[in-house]
């Protein structure tokens, strides 16, 4: 069985790939999620304009079927990371470096410093809030995403793109076409869903920031549902994720149009070895199924 995948230049071993925030905050653990853990790439903790703490606790709490996080987008800051840079260069896997920001000058500011560096690809967070809108997240709007897209893509030039979309846009296909044709070598699909907790015996919100980013199993309908959308609207590969924690949720998302399958909130619950796992998983189900290779089932639920 072959899961050897090609995403946007990247040679991965499978389609695994650990999503940005969870465990890619330094080069030794990232390291450890590609050795030890199996992933086929692994995406940096996002990167900054300057640097930021984040919110203060609690900032995240697990529900029944997921987790909710305010943890703020905490960064040293780009011009912050020079030995940190030094350290990945060390690195043989395929890598991913995550910016945001809060306008357009600061993402092109970001994508010019991480470019130098080199990694495989970069992904643009586009889920954060615009703060010249008033707090509008961009990727809600097509004008703003394509704006976005576009200046970072003019900054990194034939480094990969990768377009992170939020669910809480009205039409996301036409948010990932827009992206599409402002440069994005690939979508990213999905970011978490806005949510909140009530602590009904304290009487207020749980997480101190009030409102924050729900993921884990909860989301996969919502993930699969965008991956869907997109594939149908975009020809650019797509890097599907939200909820996945096994093999067969990652066979879903590839079904529904992705390329390759990003695992986040799956680490909490299963371990590092989560991709590993899944991959195996993935291996037995094509076994089963007499599907040799992953090209052969992308997108099949559209037939």
């Amino acid at each position: 069985m072959d899961l050897k995948t090609n995403f946007i230049g990247l040679k991965m071993q499978n389609p695994t790939v650990l999503a940005s925030g969870i465990l890619g905050t330094n080069s030794a653990l990232m390291k450890r999620v590609f050795e030890e853990g199996g992933a086929g790439a692994v995406t940096m903790k996002s990167i900054g304009p300057e640097e930021r703490n984040g919110h203060e606790n609690p900032s995240v709490i697990e529900l029944e079927h997921g987790l909710l996080n305010a943890v703020g987008l905490p960064s040293p800051g780009f011009q912050n990371m020079e030995e940190e840079w030094k350290e990945l260069e060390k690195i043989n896997f395929p890598l991913i470096a995550s910016i945001y920001g809060a306008n357009i000058e600061q993402f092109a500011a970001v994508a010019k410093n991480v470019a130098l560096h080199k990694p495989d690809a970069i992904e643009a967070n586009i889920s954060c809030p615009n703060t010249k809108e008033h707090g509008q997240i961009f990727g809600t709007s097509e004008e703003a995403s394509q704006a976005i897209i576009s200046a970072v893509k003019k900054e990194i030039g034939k480094i990969p793109l990768i377009a992170k979309l939020t669910p809480q846009a009205s039409n996301i296909a036409a948010i990932a076409a827009g992206c599409e044709k402002a440069g994005a070598d690939a979508i990213c699909a999905i970011n978490t869903v806005a949510g909140m907790c009530i602590d009904i015996d304290a009487r207020k919100p749980i997480l101190h920031n009030k409102f924050g980013g729900l993921s884990g199993p909860a989301i996969k309908p919502v993930g699969i549902k965008c991956v869907y959308q997109i594939f149908e609207s975009v020809k650019i590969p797509i890097l599907g994720m939200g909820g996945i924690s096994n093999g067969k949720d990652a066979i879903e998302y590839i079904q529904a149009g992705a390329t390759a399958v990003g695992i986040g909130s799956g680490v909490f619950y299963h371990g590092i070895e989560v991709f590993k796992k899944a991959c195996e998983e993935m291996e037995h189900w094509m076994k089963e199924n007499n599907v040799k290779s992953l090209k052969e089932i992308r997108g099949i639920a559209h037939g």
